[in-house]
C-alpha cells in the first residue's frame, strides 16, 4: 500500500463543509453564551459557574480545556513524522493527571475560591503572594494564548482559505463574546461541546483508518514498518538524550498541575469529592483520546505519506486533516477542520478566563481593594479584564505571525511546573512555608524558566538560527522546578513566620474536611495577614 502524493488536496482552498460546520458550532455556542449570560450575575457565577457544575460535566470540560489543537494536530503529526517517539508528549501530558488527582484537586477545592493564588496566600500575607502568583499566571496565560492564536491563524489559513489576520481576529472576537458575557458557565458548556465533537471526530477518523486494515492495529503497524523500517516502532527518533527526555517529562507532568486554566476548573464543582471525581472522568477521556491519536498518526504516515504531509506543513501539523481527506473526502476534511477550529476557540476561552481571574480577583479585588470591592465592581472589573486579554491575544497573534510557537508552549509548561506547582504544593504540605519563601519560589521559577528557554536550542538555534546555544536542553524543567523548590525551602528557613506555622493546622483541616476549624486550632494574628485568607464558598445547590 503506497501513500498518495499531496497533489489534489483541498487544503488551502475554501471548504464549504468546514465553513458550514464552523458556523453551526459558533451558532450553537453563542446560543449557549446568551443563555449563560442571563444566569451570570455574580463573580462566583462568572469565575466558577456558581459551583453548580456536576463531576461528569466538569470532567468533560476539563478534557475539553486540556485537549488543545496541539494535542489533536500536534501529536498526530509527531507520531506520523517520528513514529513511536511521538507519544512522549501524550504520555507526559496524561501522567500529569494522577498528580492532580492525588495532590491537588481536593485541597484546591476546599481551600480556594477562584484561583490557585487563593490557596498559596491562604495562611500567608496576601499582597506579595498574590502579586507573585498573578505574575506567573499571566506569563503562562500570555505565552499559551500566543501559541493558540498563532496556531489558529496558520490552521485556518490552510483549512478555510482565509487570510492569517482575518482568522486571528475571528477567533479573538468569538472568544471575547464567550467570556465577556457568559463567563465560566458559557466557557464550561463550550468546552463540553468541543470535547464531545473532538472525541467523536477523532474516533470516526480512527475507525475509518482501521477499516482500511481490517480493524487490526497490528496490520497498520506492520505497514508502517514496511514503509519506514523497524525504527518507526522504536524509541529515540524524536528525543535521544535521556536528560532531555526526563526534563521534558517533568515539565509536562508537573506543568499540568500548575496550569491556571486547569486549576480554575476545580472551583466550578460543588465539593471536593466532585472535584476528585471530575479528574477521574477527565483522565479516562484524555487517555482514550491519546490512544486514538496513536492510530491517527500511524494512519497518516501510511495512508498520506510523510513527504506529502511535510509538503503542506513542515511541522506535520496537518497530518490529521489530510488523513481525513484521504479516508473520507472533502466532506470529512471539512468536519475535522471545523472540529480543530472549535478546539482552539474553547481552549482560548478558558485561558482568557483564568487570566481575567488573576487580574480581577488576585490583583484588583485582593491587592488594590484589600478584599473590600463590592460585588458589582468585581464583576465589572472581571469583564473589563476579559476584554483586555481578548484584544491583547489578537494583537499578539498578529504580531507573532510566522514565528515558531513551539518554544512558547514549552515555556508555558515550564513556568507552570516551576513557578506555580512548587509554591502550591509547599503551601499545602509544609508547615514552615512562609510569605518570603512563596514569593521567592514563584519568582525564581518564572524568571529561570524564561531565561533558560531563551538560552536553549529551541530559541537560539531553531528560531534565531545561531550555530549553538548556551543552555543545552530544549526544556529547562529538570533545572527550574527543583530550583524553585530549593529556593522556597531555603528562604522560608531563613525568614521564619510564626503566624504561617500556626495556621497550618487549619489549612490541613480544610484541605481534607472543607470549611470549619479544628478544635484547639490557633487563630492567626490579624497583624500578620493584611486581610484574612479567602473563605471557601458554601456548597450551592445545583440549578
Amino acid at each position: 500500500m503506497n501513500p498518495p502524493s499531496a497533489t489534489g488536496t483541498q487544503l488551502g482552498q475554501p471548504n464549504s463543509t468546514a465553513i458550514l460546520f464552523f458556523l453551526l458550532f459558533v451558532g450553537v455556542t453563542l446560543a449557549i453564551t446568551y443563555w449563560a449570560a442571563r444566569k451570570t450575575k455574580t463573580t462566583s457565577e462568572f469565575f466558577a459557574a456558581g459551583g453548580g457544575v456536576s463531576a461528569l460535566q466538569n470532567g468533560f470540560a476539563l478534557a475539553g480545556d486540556y485537549m488543545s489543537a496541539a494535542s489533536f494536530l500536534g501529536i498526530a503529526g509527531l507520531v506520523a513524522m517520528s513514529g513511536f517517539d511521538g507519544l512522549i508528549y501524550s504520555v507526559g501530558w496524561l501522567v500529569g493527571w494522577p498528580v492532580v488527582t492525588f495532590l491537588i484537586a481536593e485541597p484546591l477545592r476546599n481551600l480556594g475560591k477562584y484561583t490557585f493564588a487563593d490557596v498559596v496566600a491562604y495562611r500567608l500575607k496576601q499582597t506579595p503572594v498574590r502579586l507573585a502568583a498573578a505574575l506567573g499566571t499571566l506569563t503562562v496565560v500570555s505565552f499559551y494564548l500566543i501559541a493558540q492564536m498563532v496556531g489558529a491563524g496558520n490552521l485556518i489559513h490552510l483549512l478555510f482559505g482565509l487570510s492569517y489576520e482575518v482568522a486571528v481576529v475571528i477567533v479573538g472576537a468569538v472568544m471575547i463574546l464567550y467570556v465577556l458575557f457568559g463567563g465560566m458557565i458559557a466557557t464550561t458548556w463550550v468546552q463540553i461541546v468541543k470535547a464531545v465533537l473532538l472525541l467523536a471526530g477523532a474516533s470516526a477518523l480512527a475507525l475509518a483508518v482501521l477499516y482500511k486494515f481490517g480493524f487490526s492495529p497490528l496490520a497498520l503497524f506492520s505497514e508502517a514498518t514496511r514503509q519506514y523500517g523497524e525504527q518507526t516502532l522504536a524509541p529515540g527518533a524524536l528525543v535521544s538524550n535521556p536528560l532531555e527526555t526526563i526534563s521534558l517529562g517533568l515539565a509536562l507532568m508537573f506543568g499540568t498541575a500548575g496550569l491556571p486554566h486547569i486549576l480554575m476548573r476545580f472551583y466550578t464543582v460543588p465539593d471536593a469529592k466532585a472535584a476528585r471525581s471530575s479528574v477521574f472522568y477527565a483522565t479516562g477521556l484524555i487517555g482514550y483520546f491519546y490512544l486514538v491519536t496513536f492510530i491517527l498518526g500511524f494512519g497518516a504516515s501510511v495512508l498520506v505519506g510523510r513527504q506529502a504531509i511535510t509538503s503542506v506543513d513542515k511541522g506535520g501539523n496537518m497530518a490529521a486533516p489530510m488523513l481525513a481527506e484521504v479516508v473520507g473526502g472533502t466532506g470529512f476534511l471539512g468536519f475535522i477542520s471545523a472540529v480543530a477550529f472549535a478546539t482552539i476557540l474553547a481552549v482560548v476561552a478558558g485561558l482568557t478566563l483564568s487570566g481575567a481571574a488573576a487580574l480581577s480577583h488576585d490583583l484588583w479585588s485582593s491587592v488594590v481593594r484589600k478584599g473590600q470591592a463590592p460585588e458589582h465592581e468585581q464583576l465589572k472589573v472581571a469583564r473589563l479584564a476579559s476584554l483586555f486579554l481578548g484584544v491583547l491575544a489578537v494583537i499578539l497573534g498578529v504580531a507573532f505571525k510566522g514565528q515558531n510557537v513551539a518554544f512558547m508552549v514549552g515555556l508555558a509548561f515550564a513556568i507552570a511546573a516551576s513557578a506555580n506547582f512548587p509554591a502550591l504544593l509547599l503551601s499545602m504540605a509544609w508547615k514552615k512555608f512562609t510569605t518570603y519563601g512563596a514569593v521567592a519560589s514563584m519568582l525564581t521559577g518564572s524568571f529561570s524558566a524564561v531565561v533558560l528557554i531563551f538560552l536553549s536550542p529551541t530559541v537560539q538555534v531553531d528560531l534565531l538560527k545561531n550555530t549553538s546555544a548556551l543552555f543545552p536542553l530544549k526544556n529547562p524543567g529538570i533545572i527550574t522546578m527543583p530550583l524553585a523548590f530549593i529556593v522556597g525551602v531555603l528562604v522560608s528557613l531563613m525568614f521564619p513566620e510564626r503566624e504561617s506555622s500556626e495556621r497550618f493546622a487549619e489549612v490541613k483541616h480544610r484541605m481534607h474536611m472543607g470549611a470549619g476549624k479544628p478544635s484547639g486550632a490557633p487563630v492567626a494574628a490579624a497583624a500578620s495577614v493584611e486581610h484574612p485568607g479567602p473563605t471557601p464558598t458554601p456548597t450551592p445547590s445545583k440549578a
